[in-house]
């Protein structure tokens, strides 16, 4: 089984968002099922650094604006994985964010950006750029690779197959409809039933209407894209897609993601000894300047900070939470009105709140480590990381009921099967009713820490998704052998 995973992000080198943590895990964990994969991902400078053994596979020429194009092949730096990488300096070799410049805006030409990446992976695809190896499977993830499955279209009679997965239909990839041509696919492409979208051309759709099966990063969230609140405008071609659409949960990486050998905490701790953990919260505190009170229930969020996420039901329901002893801390950056109001929160409380407007994965694992609850209060959430990532620390999941956090969190009222506390409604009250059964609950002692103790017994490692998504492949493959 030969397959190739195209994406913009993978971790530990490019990373926005659970996206790169996907694409850094996913394909060792199929190569661990007997699966040949390689990757294909854009060159920026930190992908380009990673890349071991690098040699030129195809000289590409002048494209997309850019005058210098090359496909290189290597090894990833720790992982072992076999790469394809665009070279295209004019194009990626930009330090910071991938898709923003450093004013905070989309970079003007992310369509030729990304669309590159969508030719080189369909032509790699057909045999063309390398002709040592070609996959049966395309594996497009998100919009910035989308664009992969329409050229593969484009060519005649090709016997790949392609999947695309969606990560988050709220990103798109939008662009005004007269650039279509910066992409020189055949016009047909252009249309109600291809690329466009409400007047404008859609990269999301490139994936969602050419792709031989289209997922989602949970099952909950494949039903819920086909319904208009979830939908994003795309419901009816989802509906219309019914039959290929599925959902496959994300796994956890273990190697990235575990108390008992996590280097990045300040104690290691596990099931059996948990008293790593105190030191833990006592560390956080500390780091936090909150104070270092064991017996005060320590609430955190590691998000973006976007109306997606609902932080602001937090901001809503936060005197009720410190009225019952709690504190609360956020890491996370994005919409400048919630950063404003978050900060306010701090200032106002300075000895229970406190907030860190940044990026910063190593101290994202000590907030996962420390706290005693994760809030996870998404209005959507496509699978959620966050709350797979408490579990297997003992940090005990408070979310919304939708998308990803609904399969993988059972609340309180499931008795001895429930791992955290689950509630309904976006609105303020519901999220102080979800923190005030948390506080409570963690008042027992012994409640509290069989609530810990049944999320750590989860298994969401990689194995079980990297299986479906093999039987997938070979669902493809036998209905239309290459």
């Amino acid at each position: 089984m030969r397959v190739l995973h195209a994406a913009a992000e993978i971790y530990p080198w490019v990373k926005t968002g659970g996206l790169a943590d996907v694409v850094g895990a996913l394909p060792q964990a199929l190569v661990a099922e007997g699966a040949d994969v390689r990757l294909l991902l854009p060159g920026f400078p930190a992908v380009q650094a990673a890349l071991q053994e690098a040699e030129v596979v195809a000289d590409i020429g002048a494209m997309f604006g850019a005058a210098r194009i090359r496909l290189c092949r290597g090894r990833l730096q720790g992982s072992g994985l076999v790469a394809y990488v665009v070279e295209a300096p004019l194009m990626y070799g930009r330090s910071g964010n991938p898709y923003l410049g450093p004013d905070g805006r989309e970079w003007s030409d992310n369509l030729q950006r990304f669309g590159l990446l969508g030719w080189v992976g369909a032509h790699l695809a057909s045999g063309e750029l390398d002709p040592a190896w070609q996959p049966q499977v395309l594996h497009a993830h998100d919009w910035h690779a989308a664009t992969a499955c329409a050229y593969l279209a484009a060519q005649p009679a090709t016997p790949v197959r392609s999947v695309y997965t969606v990560h988050n239909l709220a990103y798109q990839g939008l662009f005004d409809a007269a650039d279509f041509a910066l992409l020189g696919l055949p016009a047909r492409f252009m249309g109600s039933s291809g690329l466009e979208f409400h007047g404008q051309l859609s990269c999301m759709k490139a994936g969602l209407v050419y792709a031989s099966r289209v997922t989602t990063v949970s099952p909950t969230y494949a039903r819920e894209i086909a319904r208009e609140e979830f939908g994003c405008g795309l419901d009816g071609l989802v509906r219309a897609r019914d039959a290929d659409v599925s959902g496959i949960l994300n796994g956890v990486d273990g190697a990235v993601w575990d108390p008992r050998t996590d280097s990045a905490i300040a104690a290691p701790f596990s099931a059996e000894d948990l008293s790593g953990k105190a030191r833990c919260k006592a560390a956080l505190q500390q780091a936090l300047g909150l104070p270092q009170d064991a017996h005060a229930p320590l609430f955190v969020a590691v998000s973006r900070l976007t109306a997606q996420k609902g932080l602001d039901l937090v901001l809503s329901a936060l005197p009720e939470l410190l009225a019952h002893g709690a504190q609360l801390a956020v890491q996370g950056s994005g919409d400048p009105a919630l950063e404003r109001a978050l900060l306010g929160a701090a200032a106002h409380y300075p000895r229970r709140v406190a907030v860190r407007l940044a990026y910063d994965e190593a101290f994202a694992h000590q907030m996962v480590a420390g706290a005693d609850a994760m809030l996870v209060p998404s209005r959507f959430e496509p699978c959620g990381l966050t709350q797979l990532y408490a579990l297997r620390y003992g940090t005990v999941p408070v979310v919304r009921r939708v998308g990803g956090l609904a399969d993988t969190v059972l609340d309180l009222v499931e008795g001895e099967a429930s791992t955290g506390i689950v509630f309904d409604d976006a609105t303020g009250a519901a999220m102080a009713d979800a923190m005030t059964r948390a506080v409570a609950c963690y008042r027992d002692g012994a409640a509290w820490r069989a609530l810990m103790l049944r999320g750590m017994a989860q298994d969401f490692s990689w194995g079980p998704p990297a299986r479906q998504y093999m039987a997938l492949y070979r669902q493809l493959l036998d209905a239309a052998p290459v």
